[in-house]
């Protein structure tokens, strides 16, 4: 099997990380959706992060590499801001930012809120975080849909409703590994309070602050493995 192979089937499992929330949200909110439910035998213990497969299942029907090459609504991508300067990665961590019970996040808001919050619209029409000054990095994190195709068809974006959307970073990125996560995580707190919507973890549980300390503890670890530029506080939202 060639090396391109085992790289596509790679970033394949990778990719389908972000794709289990459509089915989650596509059936409705559950009772108790929102609330951190505990679990047996997870008491004092890290819990590990998911894989791809968990967040977005069945979403996106082409492979990452047709994604690369085509928007997410099968059209030719317009533009290459966002686009990572390279497919490999070891890690993805995310969030979601959900519209409260019996509401949906309207997509003229998103648009609105992204802008606020520094997000850029660019490719596989979606919005990413870009380096300041540094664009050709590629992004710190990118937000996408949590409907399929997972993209914003801007000449439509006036009938756009969803029940979340997500925010996704993958590691390496063009940032530190905490960097990044702190450059993230007041991005999605900032849109939830302009959409009126909450901020869930990768488990769909409201992200509480022991979750977030566990997710700064993991990255600076993660940093202090691997080699990574730091980011200006002008990077910072």
């Amino acid at each position: 099997m060639s090396d391109m192979t085992l790289l596509r089937i790679g970033i394949a499992v990778a990719m389908s990380l972000l794709l289990g929330a459509i089915i989650y949200f596509g059936r409705g909110r559950k009772k108790g959706q929102g609330r951190r439910v505990p679990r047996e035998g997870t008491s004092g213990e890290a819990r590990s992060e998911p894989s791809l497969g968990d967040q977005f299942a069945d979403g996106w029907n082409s492979s990452p590499a047709q994604q690369e090459e085509l928007a997410l609504d099968g059209s030719p991508a317009q533009s290459e801001l966002g686009k990572r300067v390279s497919e490999q990665f070891d890690r993805i961590v995310s969030l979601y930012v959900a519209a409260k019970a019996g509401n949906k996040l309207r997509g003229q808001d998103i648009v609105v809120a992204a802008e606020k919050a520094g997000l850029t619209f660019g490719h596989m029409d979606v919005f990413h975080r870009l380096v300041d000054g540094k664009p050709e990095l590629g992004p710190i994190f990118s937000v996408a849909n949590i409907i399929k195709p997972g993209s914003f068809e801007m000449a439509r974006i006036a009938e756009i409703e969803t029940p979340a959307i997500a925010f996704f970073l993958t590691l390496p990125a063009p940032v530190g590994a905490l960097d990044a996560w702190e450059t993230m995580e007041p991005a999605a707190q900032r849109m939830a309070d302009l959409l009126d919507g909450v901020v869930l973890d990768e488990e769909r549980n409201a992200l509480g602050r022991q979750r977030v300390q566990h997710i700064r503890d993991e990255l600076r670890a993660y940093d202090r493995q691997h080699s990574a530029p730091p980011l200006s506080k002008s990077n910072r939202w």
